[in-house]
């Protein structure tokens, strides 16, 4: 079974074929996984194979980390093009989100105020009023929707207690447009999930990012070992099919392959 485990606070610089050269903030503990999703394709590999025994890095912890990489990058004469909450599970579950993330723009304006500050969730926590405030202060708000299909997110994107897709699309509307809108793009593998790029989910899939109205869609699909064997990835003429249309509605779309 493939599996990144990333250091926790911080972790890289890593090559994101999204984002560019992006330095990781992990806000959970640095040797296992804590995750409100417990996704078929992540390349954490699943929750239960990998319960941590550190905790979470504290607030300070994770200044002090932030501030001593952002120094030694400087110094050395390398620069982030952004700085990116990911890693071991969902940054917004941390009880010090919104403070890290006062922190964490204190610390790019002054240590490297060119780079972007982005934040990878799954969006489990955006109805908490604090958290959507803290997600519209930053520069790229990326937030996970794999599909409108509440049986497909059963099979694929696993969430470990109440979620409905309808309520969370609500909740991406209360940003306003300031969203990015990230969505996993596979083709399957029988017995196991079904193909999200088929008109059954495209179509109602684009009917949400039309009602959301985001600044932005990044779509991809699958570059690394999954823990679930077999998956197929999205070729690039579904991937940019998909694109194309979302561009059709006068909404920015990018592919990764």
């Amino acid at each position: 079974m493939a599996t990144i485990i990333y250091t926790s606070p911080i972790f890289g610089p890593v090559r994101s074929r999204r984002l560019g050269i992006s330095l990781g903030i992990n806000l959970m503990p640095g040797d296992g996984k804590v995750c409100t999703f417990d996704c078929i394709y992540c390349e954490c590999g699943f929750n239960g194979d990998h319960r941590p025994t550190l905790p979470r890095p504290t607030r300070e912890e994770v200044r002090r980390a932030l501030e001593e990489r952002l120094t030694s990058m400087a110094g050395n004469g390398e620069v982030p093009d952004v700085l990116t909450f990911a890693g071991n599970g969902e940054p917004t579950a941390h009880p010090q989100f919104a403070d890290i993330i006062g922190d964490t723009l204190m610390l790019r304006d002054r240590l490297c105020p060119k780079a972007r500050v982005s934040v990878l969730t799954n969006g489990t926590f955006i109805h908490r009023e604090n958290v959507r405030e803290a997600l519209m202060r930053i520069d790229n708000n990326i937030v996970k929707l794999d599909t409108v299909d509440g049986e497909y997110i059963r099979l694929v994107d696993r969430p470990a207690g109440h979620y409905d897709v309808k309520e969370i699309i609500s909740n991406m509307k209360l940003f306003n447009g300031k969203v990015i809108i990230q969505t996993m793009f596979m083709q399957g593998l029988e017995g196991v999930c079904p193909d999200n790029t088929g008109e059954e989910f495209v179509e109602p899939w684009l009917k949400a990012v039309k009602e959301i109205a985001p600044q932005m869609v990044m779509i991809y699909t699958i570059d690394r070992e999954t823990p679930t064997k077999g998956l197929k990835k999205a070729s690039h003429e579904v991937l940019d099919a998909i694109c194309q249309r979302v561009r059709q509605m006068g909404i920015n779309c990018s592919a990764s392959y």
